[in-house]
Order: C-alpha cells, then sequence, then structure tokens
C-alpha cells in the first residue's frame, strides 16, 4: 500500500522545516518533487522520501591538520577588560 505524506509529516520527520526549504531540497539536494493532489495540496510517497533519506550522507569528514584549529582572532578571556578608562 503507498502511504502518501504531507508537508506536516516532511516537519515532522525533520527534513524541512519551511516552504522555502522545501524548495531549496528539490532544486540542490535532489528532494522528489511531490505530487499536486489538489489545488492547494502536494503529497510526497513515503518510498520515494526514504530512498531519499537513504542516499543522502550519513557523517561528515574528520578534520585534519589546519582545519581542526579555529580561526579569526583568538576568543578573549573573561577577565580581561575591553577598554581602559581614560
Amino acid at each position: 500500500m503507498i502511504r502518501l505524506l504531507r508537508f506536516k509529516d516532511l516537519q515532522a520527520r525533520g527534513i524541512i522545516t519551511s516552504w522555502p526549504m522545501l524548495k531549496h531540497r528539490v532544486d540542490r539536494d535532489g528532494f522528489p518533487p511531490g505530487r499536486k493532489t489538489g489545488p492547494n495540496e502536494r503529497t510526497w510517497i513515503e518510498a520515494e522520501v526514504d530512498a531519499w533519506i537513504k542516499s543522502r550522507p550519513t557523517g561528515g569528514t574528520t578534520l585534519k591538520g589546519v582545519a581542526k584549529t579555529r580561526r579569526g582572532n583568538p576568543r578573549k578571556s573573561a577577565d580581561s577588560t575591553t577598554c581602559a578608562p581614560a
């Protein structure tokens, strides 16, 4: 049996949080565009969504060397003053 997912179902699964994010996922991340099932309704087949999730990377690469170090200026300690009174 085919199960259809609606926008709220995608939100509940943590795939998207908003309509612009959905558009971004469809345009850039290969998320299935879904099907219009009514004048103001779009649905997705659960199997297609599950296949898309399985095709996504599960973890990032481990940073090495310089990439591990913090970029930019070092953090100031809490006890240092930002400017001395004149």
